[in-house]
């Protein structure tokens, strides 16, 4: 079974500006997502990290670097960059402010039908949930925890494909800057553990026993059973 903990990047100058930053260089975090950063290194402290999967953006690096900080070089988790988790290309969309956004036509589209969508000069987005989940199946199929580092509408369109949601209803789902959302992997099996999360330190919950495979019902949790 294989853990992985879907992390957004931490608040940046363009959520602060309320600009769709898409693919833009130079769009470094706020003073505020500087600090989600920080804890978020402190959440995750002490948890034993095989790999990092991470977008190419400079956001998404500036919010894993103050975890990376922390763990000592010779154990550091191998980094992989891949483009698979890129942010969306919004194409002509990209660097334009959301609230002059909605006037387009397009914008019902992206709001009530976003498998429909393909932003002009840009991608689709049922084109980006192929390419997230072949990150994810990626990170899956790897021994140990796996960490993804990504984008708001990419983990978003993750989420969707494993909750067998249908793209055009990912709007109703929410991932926050720094939040954490972990999945488990079973083979082809798959659940959701934690959603959206951002206040859980996380290295007490990974390393409590889980099932080998996976349950019916609710789930009881991790037990810890005195000897007798």
């Amino acid at each position: 079974m294989t853990r992985i903990l879907l992390i957004r990047h931490a608040h940046s100058i363009a959520n602060d500006r309320g600009i769709l930053a898409g693919r833009s260089a130079g769009v470094v975090l706020t003073e505020y997502g500087a600090k989600q950063a920080s804890d978020l290194a402190e959440r995750l402290k002490g948890v034993a990290i095989a790999k990092i999967h991470i977008s190419p953006l400079e956001r998404c690096h500036l919010t894993i670097n103050p975890l990376l900080k922390k763990i000592p070089l010779k154990t550091r988790p191998k980094i992989v960059i891949t483009e698979d988790l890129s942010e969306v290309d919004y194409g002509k969309w990209t660097g334009k402010k959301l609230s002059s956004l909605y006037r387009e036509k397009l914008w019902k589209v992206v709001q009530n039908r976003p498998s429909a969508m393909y932003f002009p000069e840009g991608e689709g987005l049922a084109n980006v949930q192929v390419r997230a989940m072949r990150a994810v199946h990626s990170a899956a199929s790897e021994p140990g925890l796996q960490i993804i580092v990504s984008h708001g509408d990419v983990i978003k369109a993750m989420v969707a494909s494993l909750l067998k949601m249908k793209l055009d209803n990912f709007q109703s789902l929410v991932i926050d800057p720094a939040s954490i959302t972990m999945l488990e992997y079973d083979g082809d099996s798959a659940r959701l553990i934690l959603f959206n999360d951002h206040l859980t330190r996380l290295e007490g919950s990974l390393s409590s026993a889980r099932p080998k495979k996976m349950l019916l019902g609710g789930g009881a949790g991790a037990v810890g059973r005195k000897k007798r």
